[in-house]
């Protein structure tokens, strides 16, 4: 048989079921092996101090109990719990109040009076502002310390049996869009031919359903991640509804949504494009479908950037757009690669063009994967300690590597793809070889009733298909691609699932950071940080209250500004609407709008707020508490 008939494969054709469960085990026992020793998430923000301190032994009880933290954090009604010696609450139980101001993000809760003498529990749980549950305990006594009957939590705030679930929802999520983004790009960029394929359907579809599900899987156990740590609590409305107002209940929601257009452009890309004959036509429509694709892809990606690392720390503003290029160029390579593996194996008409085409796709991923991760690198680790000292710089030691491994794998399926030639020549000179024989069932089939008819066009398939798995078991340049191809799939499940715990994992800079107990920065202060306080009255039923305005660091650039509104009580207050102007009247420049996204009861935040020069800036605040209610005050700030 010629070396140009059509490919056979990384193993023979006769053994596709044992490749295909090799590759699911292989699956099983990396992403297995990972789950078990990463543990719960680390989070982003750390507790930086108390007051009073882990271990310290005060003569008279303190009146409250105060703890610092690296970064914004969510608090609920219980995220700070103090327990007595017996194990009663010595806290009025109220909700934490914030006591955050200039840089520093700090919470308290006051204690019943009259405390006897002791060691006392402080057992403390919120969620950081880039997504993940953080949590932990430490002890002070008052006169000396004391036995306890309290068990200090040994379990972090998103572990347990609902920590794994929810991390195998995140591992299947960042799957899905993989297969989903690049099986449509492989179908639109490389092998147009392949949209009529019924197993690269099955790929890009599967990639749909496996995101789809793990985002509502995510979007049901965020509230029991991140506070009770029980499944049951998957179904209260008010935990749901709690979750919607957080920003990373926000972004589930607006890629559920964006999942169903990418269910129209799935829809058209295997129905009417498939379908689509005329050359001219179908050059339209691919250039219609390449420019929606990209916008859902890039929409879709941008659900992880606003949610979690990119969107909080320095520099957010390139943060989150390079997240995107990273995540998109990710899909790019490795879904490509798995839809190329794909091709290999089921479909016999992939030509050399198709392959040659995806190795340029491949390149250009990989030189926007080098980009973007240097800065990536850079931002989230900022030193040579922090790249050998934490587990964040650890593991970003490991996805290089991998990369790496990835890429010689790549250069041999590059020396097997200048080798090919394309199946429609193999498969003309196959039938030149192989003459037609005297009992063709096709021209048995003449002059038959449709029944007889029909069956011996089964069996013409039947012998056409033998005969195409034939010719692809005796072509070596085709076997040899695939055996490269499924190496190289090999590699980046691996790559996957170690860039999948990068995700939650705490970065290195804030690791080093909260080690050495100082809080991190959004960018180096210009005019140190602006604190504001102005009060308001919106004229209605409990329409009075006070804004409290922190922006920091308070110079030119990339800022990030927190607000708080409290009621006339003192107690936190939500309201229905709240927006914010920056106006800089002597340079005619503004207002600058900002719309900043809730954290927890009256407390909102934005992130990388640019402030274009230093002056005296007029900062406008709008809060509406009714339908009706609302008022916009303003207070001049010195920045920059």
């Amino acid at each position: 048989m010629s070396a140009t008939a059509p490919y056979a494969g990384p193993f023979p054709i006769r053994r596709p079921v044992a490749a295909a469960a090799l590759l699911a085990a292989l699956i099983s026992l990396v992403f297995g092996l990972l789950l078990a020793g990463a543990g719960p998430a680390s989070a982003h923000a750390a507790l930086t101090g108390s007051d009073p301190q882990d271990g310290a032994v005060v003569d008279t009880a303190p009146k409250e109990v105060t703890l610092s933290f690296s970064e914004a954090i969510a608090v609920g009604d219980d995220s700070i719990r103090v327990l007595d010696p017996s194990g009663k609450r010595a806290d009025t139980e109220a909700e934490p109040k914030d006591l955050s101001e200039g840089g520093t993000v700090r919470y308290g809760v006051a204690l019943h009076s009259g405390l006897p003498d002791g060691t006392y529990t402080v057992a403390w749980q919120a969620v950081s502002a880039d997504s993940h549950p953080i949590s932990g305990a430490f002890t002070f006594s008052i006169g000396a310390p004391s036995e306890t009957t309290v068990a200090v939590p040994t379990q972090e705030a998103g572990g347990g049996p609902v920590g794994v679930v929810y991390d195998i929802a995140r591992y299947a999520a960042y799957t899905g869009f993989v297969l989903l983004v690049g099986g449509s790009a492989f179908v639109l960029i490389c092998w147009q031919r392949g949209a009529g394929a019924l197993p690269m359907q099955r790929l890009v579809v599967r990639g749909w359903l496996t995101l789809t599900a793990a985002t509502l899987a995510m979007l049901l156990l965020r509230h029991p991640y991140t506070s009770s740590g029980k499944f049951a609590d998957a179904f209260d409305l008010a935990g749901l509804q709690s979750v919607l107002d957080t920003k990373p209940g926000a972004a589930l929601v607006s890629r559920l949504l964006l999942l169903g257009a990418a269910a129209l452009f799935i829809a058209v890309l295997f129905g009417t494009y498939a379908r689509r004959e005329d050359e001219r036509e179908k050059k339209d429509l691919t250039f219609g479908l390449a420019v929606g694709g990209g916008v859902v892809a890039a929409g879709i990606a941008a659900t992880w950037a606003m949610s979690e690392h990119a969107s909080t720390g320095i520099q957010t503003s390139i943060a989150m757009p390079v997240d995107v290029a990273h995540l998109l160029a990710v899909a790019a390579w490795l879904g490509g690669l798995a839809s190329l593996l794909v091709a290999l194996y089921r479909t016999p008409d992939i030509g050399s063009a198709a392959v040659r085409r995806f190795s340029a796709v491949a390149f250009t991923s990989v030189v926007v994967l080098a980009a973007t991760g240097i800065y990536q690198s850079w931002r989230q680790v900022g030193s040579w300690s922090a790249l050998t000292g934490t587990r964040y710089g650890q593991l970003l030691i490991l996805k290089v590597a991998l990369i790496g491994v990835l890429l010689a794998v790549a250069w041999f399926s590059r020396r097997w793809t200048g080798r090919l030639t394309d199946p429609a020549a193999a498969s003309e000179e196959a039938s030149e070889e192989e003459p037609a024989s005297e009992s063709d069932p096709e021209d048995a089939s003449a002059g038959l009733d449709p029944e007889r008819a029909a069956q011996l066009a089964r069996q013409r398939a039947v012998v056409t298909a033998t005969k195409k798995k034939r010719i692809r078991d005796a072509d070596p340049e085709r076997s040899g691609l695939r055996r490269s191809v499924l190496a190289e799939a090999a590699v980046a499940v691996v790559l996957l699932a170690v860039t999948t715990m990068l995700t939650s994992t705490e970065p290195g800079r804030t690791e080093e950071e909260a080690a050495a107990g100082t809080p991190s920065a959004s960018a180096p202060a210009a005019g140190g940080p602006v604190n504001l306080s102005m009060p308001f009255d919106t004229g209605g039923q409990n329409g009075k209250g006070t804004v409290r305005i922190d922006i920091e660091p308070g110079g030119t650039g990339s800022n990030d500004l927190h607000v708080w509104i409290d009621g006339s009580d003192g107690k936190p207050m939500d309201v229905p609407e709240l927006k914010l102007a920056l106006t800089l009247e002597s340079k005619d420049i503004g207002p600058l709008p900002v719309v900043p996204d809730r954290l927890a009861e009256g407390h909102w935040s934005a992130s990388g707020v640019q402030i274009p020069m230093a002056g005296d800036w007029k900062i406008d605040v709008t809060v509406r508490t009714s339908d009706i209610d609302q008022v916009t005050i303003d207070k001049n700030a010195k920045i920059g």
